[in-house]
Formats: structure tokens, C-alpha cells, sequence
């Protein structure tokens, strides 16, 4: 490869090649007899729906900066990625598929419809993992898991039999939630709160003994066809009288007695609520503790059953209407109150979802918890970061209610358990026996051992919920319950990287079958990162429709771009972070400053290997040390703090600070200070040490930036790096990341050095306020009663001349005469004057610095008369206030400045 890099840096080209290659090559492959300190991460497995949005994006580049680095630093590496089967998700694209072409699931049948399912994986699944390409991320594709693979299915089916044949699996009928458009349990985290604008329905329930009534208030009146029970405080004097006592049910005409509870709100309507245990979870609770009957009134389609009696086969929500109408003809209905309230929905099937007393397979819980609290608090595993969410996975793991695991799906773990019934009778009641087995041939066998050799098996037609596979996935993506080599030497893995969100759903899933399974945690560390929230700080979500598409940026910015960009927004572990967008132009101001700063890293490089004669880094030598000049002394402590602070930030998951730490030393010390200040050298005697110097200087320098960036913008790097180095075989991701040498960092010279830094700024400023020509040289007289000063500004007084196009320096500590038409500036106690005479016209400069005046001063008039109006000071919030007081106290000082520099002028 040649050393020339092209003039115009194109990350599409760039970011493609080098993608492809890493593949190709298989750089990322995992050896697990290498040895070593491992490192390993197993991917929070996307759904296979899923497209790329800005939370993968978000994530995946945290977690490839992560890898990358611990990769460099020599640890033994596996980023293992995978995709989810996303049960309810590929169920609910397939139905509208049937749903186009006239026909549903239950024609086409189970077999037929799990044959278009693999189909389907088998063209579109693919969609979201080539997207993750684009990312560049580092995992090791030979090692690509999917949920439903034979290996993870057989992992599945094994852990189900341990759980059941340890007794903490079992088939039970319990309140579920339950999604009448997908007609299956849905977990919580399937579910979205929607506040609605409803209504507040209030009825009378006659006292059975003729005495009265009680009012009830409610937001799903068609319930009331199950009510087995009406609820108040047993506290609430207005009711103690009634306890025990029954009304009778409209409609219904059954006897229901009045219980006391301190669940009832006596401040919820009339603070009287009736009771429907099968389709309520607070009434589920009373229910169970009153012993109250349970009553279903509807069917797995939202539609009202037979115990609905003359609304039977009515829609839930037109038996609402319905059961308002009858009520208010029979007298019953008082009065009905607009009410805004929270209602769930199911977030694949977009209907509310309806709480239904269901026969399902559960998870004891308890006994998992346990465990996996047991970890946590004697060894503090997993450990979280930031420390905060301890207590929030902590409080969860207590509060545990046990696990339903059945769905009502055809996509999915098909549930490993086999009935026993007859060829006159195929009906499953929850009576019905059953086997749990691997497979139908083990199935068989062991229950014809069990129940006699004339007998038929069939498999429970539910799938597991696809929290049970992904629970699973830090050990079984390794290979177990097999002894395998993987597992023995990356399991337990070190970091999981997620997102808050889903603690209670997967963090902890993982932890307590981790625990139960292997004896261990999964992973040593929680990362826990905040939000990519939209340009108005709201969160991104597909019902505000405020998401920003990554691939979009990717297209426009490149890929670096972006993840650079997501990563230097982190100001801390856990924190959200907002990205600049425009949604006419898909523009972002954010990501396009990082594309400027790739820009910039290209020219900087372009310019150093035009300057190296050829010669790699490795050709030139490193710097030595007797031959380094006060410039060079300075980028190299600039670069070993740098390297320090780095690392250490990174072995803090502190990856925002180090991309800022980073940019600093990239954009200033390095491109726009220690660039310009060798150009000279280079360009005056090739000849020379000092040149040679220079040169190894720039090659080290860049050398060893691009691997310290390279887990940040991987691409860019990597392209670089093998033109600078002309390598050929080795990528740049296997090298050595960097290690400070302490004995090169020298505070005291870096802090002397700025203050060069700074009277170059102010002298270049001073000559563009003057309206000095760029080619013209200058007299500048640097005053400084401190000797310190004095001296670091006699030491680069080489630098100052050279960058400043000073002609005429003088350092002096006291000035003997006044200097007149002159412009000045300080830096620290240095006061800093340019004789203008003969350079600029005085007159206009005078003119143009007296309009300047003018229109800070009108600043300044306009805050001030703000500031002192009682209606801003009393009512205006403090940030306000506190951001107006700053801007006078800039304009004021501004105001002192060009009174000054008019002053010295006349």
C-alpha cells in the first residue's frame, strides 16, 4: 500500500472496504485456546424484525468501542452477535400477510405456517444484521446465534425440563394479560401505557334486603357482567355498616356480598368499586383472599361468552355501549364523568389489552430470586454501572410475581410438554395429564411407561414467552448444556451493555436462570446507558413519530461520523443524550462536526506522510530524546496524558469523556498548534536534526493517535493507518492500543507552553482585528514584570516569530516609554501590543473599533434595563436570570476592551 492518501477523504468507499475485509479476513474470530484475560460481550440480540434505529446504533457503537479497545489492550476477545425470534412480532407480519390474501393462519395450518415463517427468516431476518455491518462492529460473525437455532432450541427445551422436574414449573389458571388481537399472554414489557380520554361510568347496585343502594364507579362498564363481589375501605365509616351484607347484581340478578379491603381508594369515585376477579388484577388479589367466584365473561377474541348472558357473542367494547344502554333503561346508570385515565395496550397488536383469567405455564420465581439476590448482595454481582441501578434491580428482584411462560403462538419454542388423550376424547382441560420430554419419541416412551402402552401424545400447542430463549443467551450461545470449549473459557462474560428499560425484562431474566443453571452471574459488569432522544430532548418512539433513521446519517455523514457522535454526547454512564436533526434536510450539525473532525484527521495525516519522505514510522525511528526541541517536548507529554487519561477513562466506562479528551488533542495540541508549529523545520533544512526530529515527532505522534481513536471512528483509522505504515498483512484493530510513558509527561512544561499557545492566539487575533495583511510581519513588544513569564516567552520566542510574523520582537519587564497607535491584548500578566503606525490606516481602524463600542454599549444598556425591571427579576426563571447577568458581565468587559484599545490608539 502507498503512503499517499487522496486528497478528498470518502467514508463510503473507506468505511465498505474495510467492513468487508475484517469479515472476510475473519479478524474478529474469537481463539479460545489463545489464553489469556478474556473479554466478552454477548450482543442484547435485536429482534429479527427489527430494523436499524438509534438506540442499535447508540448501543452497538459503546459496545464496539469497548471491544475494540479491551481487543487492543491484548485481552483474549469475543463479541458474540445474534438475532431474537421475536415471536409476537413475526406472528403479527405473517398474519397480515394471510390477512391480504384472504386466508388466516388457522386455514393454512401450523405446519404450513411455520414452513412460511422459516421462509420468511430465511429472506427478511436478515435485514437488521446487515444493517449492524454498516456499523462496522466487531463481533464475530462465525459465531452468529439465532434464538431458534437447533442448538440455543435444544438449550431451551433443556432448561424447561430441569425447571419442571425440579418443581418450579406448573400449569395453572391465572389472570394474564391477555392481547385479543395476536389471541395470546402478552409480558408486561409488551405492553404501552396510553393515557386515553374516556369515561368515568357510575351505577347503583341495590341492596339484596331492599334497603338501599351502594354506587360504583367505573371505566370498563361490560365488566360488570363478572362481578362476583363489590369492595370498600374496611376504614371508610360510610360503608362499615354494610360489610358483609350483598347487593344484587343488574342485568345479572345474582346475590354478590359487599367485602372490605384496604386495597380500595376511598377517594376513587364513590370509594365503593366493584369486584371481577377474572378480569382485574387488584380484583384477582381480592378475589383470591375473599374466596370470591371467578367469573370469565369473554373469549379469546374480545368477544363476550355464554356467561355474558344476552350480550353473549358481542365485541367488548360494543357490549360496553350495550351494557351503558340497558343500565340506564333499567334505572341503574347515575351519571356518567368525562375521565382521562391509563390503559394498556398491546404494543405488537396496537388493541387494549384485556386482563383474562387463563390457563398457563409458570415460572416459581422465588427460588431464582433468590439466588441471584443472594449474588448481589455478598458479592456485589453483577455490578452496576452507574451504581444507582443497584437498588432498582435490587427492589425488583423482591417484588418478583411468578412467571408466566406460555403464549398463545405458532412462531416460537413450541412448548416441550405432551398430553395424554384418547381418540374419542382430544380435549385439554387443566386436569388433563401430561409428560415433559426433549422431543415426541421421548415424549411417548416415557408416557407409555407412565400411563399404559394404548395411548396417544399431543404437544401443547402454546410457545414459550421469548424472554425464557433470550434469558438464556449468555450461556447458551456458548454451547450449553454441552461442556464446550467457549463455555469454559468466556462464560461468565465480563460486560453487559443495555439499556435501563429493559432491567427488569432481560437483566434480570438473565441473572437468576444464570444463577439457577451455572451457579454463576453471567456477566461481571451492568452498563447501563441512557436514551438517544430526538433534537427537542423528547424520547425517540414510533407512535410520536420522532425517530431518526441512523442509516440516513450513515449515508450523508458516514459511519464514523455517527458513532463518534453518539459516543462523545455521553456526559456520564446512564445519562440520555440529544442529537441535533433536522427533518426537512435531514441534517444534523452534530454529526456533520464529526465528519469535519474526520476531515480534519485526513488533511492532518495527508500533510505528515507528504512530510515523511516515504518512510514509515517504523523506518524513521522514534524521537530521540536529546534531539527534542521545546515543541517537540510538549506534544509528546501532551500525548502520553493523553494516552493515560484515555485508557483510564475507558476502563471506567467512561467512553464520552475519552472521545472528548481525544478530540482536543487531536483538533488543537496536535492539527492546529503542533502541525503549524513544525512546519518551519521541515521545510527549511531537510537536512537537519532538527527536521529528522520533526519528522519522527509527527509519525509517532500520528502514529499513535489513529490507534488510540481507532475503537472510536474504526474506519478512518484503519485506512490511515495502513497508508502511514505502508502494512500490508496486519490490521490496525489487532495492534497494541498505547501505554503512557510517565517519565515523557511534564506538567509544568505543558502549562508554559500555553502560555505560548495563547500569545500566538492573541497575536494573530490582534493582527486580524487591525486589519493587518496575512503577509505583512510586525513589530511586538510582550511586556511582563514576571520573570517566570518572561522566561518560557524568551524560550519560544522562535515559535512566536514564526507563527505570528513578528520581524521586530521585544520582551522587555517594564516598558520605558508609552506606546501609542497601537492595538494591545493580555495574556496572563503579559501585556501584548502591534505598533500600527505604517501598517494600518489609524483612522478607520479608530472608526471601526468606536462602532463596535457603540453596539456593546446598546448591549449592555438593553441587559441592564432588563435586569432592573422587577417583572423580569420576580417572574423569569434562574437559569434566565443568571445567563442575562453573565451576557452584561461579557459586554461590560468587551466595553472595557475596545475603550482601552481606542484609548491607545488616539
Amino acid at each position: 500500500m502507498t503512503s499517499e492518501l487522496s486528497k478528498q477523504y470518502d467514508p463510503k468507499i473507506t468505511e465498505t472496504k474495510w467492513q468487508q475485509y475484517w469479515e472476510n479476513q475473519e479478524i474478529f474470530t474469537a481463539n479460545p485456546e489463545k489464553g489469556g484475560e478474556t473479554y466478552c460481550i454477548v450482543i442484547p440480540p435485536p429482534n429479527v424484525t427489527g430494523s436499524l434505529h438509534m438506540g442499535h446504533a447508540f448501543e452497538s457503537s459503546l459496545i464496539d468501542t469497548l471491544v475494540r479497545y479491551k481487543r487492543m489492550t491484548g485481552k483474549n476477545t469475543l463479541w458474540l452477535p445474534g438475532t431474537d425470534h421475536a415471536s409476537i412480532a413475526v406472528q403479527a407480519i405473517l398474519d397480515r400477510q394471510l390477512k391480504a390474501e384472504k386466508t388466516d393462519r388457522y386455514q393454512l395450518g401450523r405446519e404450513k405456517f411455520l414452513e412460511r415463517a422459516w421462509q420468511w427468516k430465511e429472506e427478511s431476518g436478515s435485514t437488521i444484521v446487515n444493517q449492524l455491518r454498516r456499523l462496522g462492529v466487531s463481533v464475530d460473525w462465525t459465531r452468529e446465534r439465532f434464538t431458534m437455532d437447533e442448538g440455543l432450541s435444544h438449550a431451551v427445551r433443556t432448561a424447561f425440563i430441569k425447571l419442571y422436574e425440579d418443581g418450579l414449573i406448573y400449569r395453572g389458571q391465572y389472570l394474564v394479560n391477555w392481547c385479543p388481537e395476536s389471541r395470546s399472554a402478552v409480558s408486561d414489557l409488551e405492553v404501552e401505557n396510553k393515557d386515553i380520554e374516556g369515561n368515568l361510568w357510575y351505577f347503583r347496585y341495590p341492596l339484596s334486603d331492599g334497603s338501599g343502594y351502594l354506587q360504583v364507579a367505573t371505566t370498563r362498564p361490560e365488566t360488570m357482567l363478572g362481578d362476583t363481589g363489590v369492595a370498600v375501605n374496611p376504614q371508610d365509616p360510610r360503608y362499615r355498616h354494610l360489610i358483609g351484607k350483598t347487593v344484587t347484581l343488574p342485568i345479572m340478578g345474582r346475590e354478590i356480598p359487599i367485602i372490605a379491603d384496604e386495597l380500595v381508594d376511598p377517594e376513587f369515585g364513590t370509594g365503593c368499586v366493584k369486584v371481577t376477579p377474572a378480569h382485574d388484577p387488584k380484583d384477582f388479589e381480592m378475589g383470591k383472599r375473599h374466596n370470591l367466584a371467578f367469573i370469565n365473561i369473554m373469549n379469546l377474541d374480545g368477544s363476550l361468552n355464554e356467561n355474558a348472558g344476552i350480550f353473549v357473542g358481542q365485541d367488548r367494547f360494543v357490549a360496553r355501549k350495550n351494557v351503558v344502554k340497558k343500565l340506564d333503561e333499567d334505572g341503574f346508570l347515575v351519571k356518567i364523568e368525562a375521565y382521562r385515565h391509563s390503559v394498556p395496550y398491546s404494543d405488537r397488536g396496537k388493541v387494549p389489552v384485556e386482563p383474562l383469567l387463563s390457563t398457563q405455564w409458570f415460572v416459581k420465581i422465588e427460588p431464582l430470586a433468590t439466588k441471584a439476590l443472594t449474588c448481589l448482595d455478598q458479592e456485589n454481582s453483577p455490578r452496576f454501572v452507574p451504581e444507582r441501578w443497584t437498588k432498582v434491580y435490587r427492589d425488583w428482584l423482591v417484588k418478583l410475581k411468578d412467571w408466566c411462560i406460555s403464549r398463545q403462538l405458532w412462531w416460537g419454542h413450541q412448548i416441550p410438554a405432551w398430553y395424554i388423550i384418547s381418540e374419542t376424547n382430544n380435549e385439554i382441560t387443566n386436569h388433563t395429564p401430561f409428560v415433559v420430554a426433549q422431543d415426541e419419541t421421548s415424549a411417548l416412551a416415557k408416557a407409555k411407561q407412565e400411563y399404559g402402552e394404548d395411548i396417544i401424545i399431543q404437544q401443547d400447542p402454546d410457545v414459550l414467552d421469548t424472554w425464557f430463549s433470550s434469558g438464556l443467551w449468555p450461556f447458551s450461545t456458548m454451547g450449553w448444556p454441552e461442556k464446550t470449549l467457549d463455555l469454559d473459557t468466556y462464560y461468565p462474560t465480563t460486560t453487559l451493555v443495555t439499556g435501563f428499560d429493559i432491567i427488569f425484562f432481560w437483566v434480570a431474566r438473565m441473572t437468576m436462570m444464570a444463577g439457577y443453571f451455572t451457579g454463576q452471574m453471567p456477566f461481571k459488569d451492568v452498563y447501563i446507558h441512557g436514551l438517544v432522544r430526538d433534537e427537542n430532548g423528547k424520547k425517540m418512539s414510533k407512535s410520536a413519530n420522532n425517530g431518526i433513521d441512523p442509516l440516513i446519517l450513515i449515508d450523508k455523514y458516514g459511519t464514523d461520523a455517527l458513532r463518534y457522535t453518539l459516543i462523545r454526547e455521553v456526559a456520564g454512564a446512564g445519562q440520555d443524550i440529544s442529537l441535533q436533526y433536522n427533518r426537512k434536510t435531514d441534517e444534523s450539525e452534530s454529526v456533520e462536526a464529526a465528519r469535519n473532525f474526520a476531515n480534519k484527521i485526513w488533511n492532518a495525516s495527508r500533510f505528515v506522510m507528504m512530510n515523511l519522505e516515504g518512510k514509515t514510522p517504523e523506518e524513521l525511528g522514534e524521537p530521540v530524546l536529546e534531539n527534542l526541541e521545546l515543541a517537540d517536548r510538549w506534544i509528546l507529554s501532551r500525548y502520553h496524558q493523553t494516552v493515560q487519561k484515555t485508557r483510564d477513562y475507558l476502563e471506567n466506562y467512561g467512553m464520552g469523556e475519552a472521545a472528548k479528551g481525544l478530540y482536543e488533542f487531536i483538533w488543537r495540541d496536535f492539527c492546529d498548534w503542533y502541525i503549524e508549529l513544525v512546519k518551519t523545520r521541515l521545510w527549511k533544512d531537510k537536512e537537519s536534526v532538527s527536521c529528522a526530529t520533526a519528522r519522527q515527532t509527527l509519525a509517532f505522534i500520528l502514529a499513535g493517535t489513529l490507534k488510540l481513536l481507532h475503537p472510536f471512528m474504526p474506519h478512518i483509522t484503519e485506512e490511515i493507518w495502513h497508508h502511514l505504515t505502508q502494512e500490508n498483512q496486519q490490521v490496525l484493530a489487532l495492534e497494541t492500543y498505547p501505554i503512557a510513558d510517565s517519565s515523557l509527561i511534564d506538567l509544568d512544561l505543558e502549562n508554559t507552553f500555553e502560555l505560548l499557545i495563547e500569545s500566538i492566539r492573541v497575536l494573530r487575533n490582534l493582527r486580524a482585528e487591525a486589519g493587518i495583511k496575512p503577509g505583512a510581519t510586525i513589530t511586538a513588544i510582550l511586556q511582563t514584570e514576571n520573570s517566570q513569564e518572561l522566561a518560557i516567552l524568551q524560550r519560544g520566542q522562535v515559535y512566536l516569530k514564526d507563527l505570528a510574523k513578528i520581524e521586530n520582537f521585544i520582551l522587555t519587564a517594564k516598558l520605558t516609554e508609552e506606546v501609542n497607535q497601537a492595538i494591545a491584548g493580555v495574556v496572563a500578566t503579559v501585556e501584548i501590543l502591534i505598533p500600527l503606525s505604517g501598517l494600518v490606516d489609524i483612522s478607520v481602524l479608530a472608526g471601526k473599533l468606536a462602532k463596535n463600542l457603540a453596539k456593546v454599549e446598546g448591549e449592555i444598556k438593553s441587559l441592564s434595563d432588563r435586569l432592573n425591571k422587577p417583572s423580569f427579576v420576580e417572574k423569569a426563571p434562574e437559569a434566565l436570570i443568571q445567563k442575562t447577568k453573565q451576557a452584561l458581565a461579557e459586554a461590560e468587559k468587551q466595553a472595557q476592551i475596545l475603550q482601552e484599545r481606542l484609548k491607545r490608539l488616539h
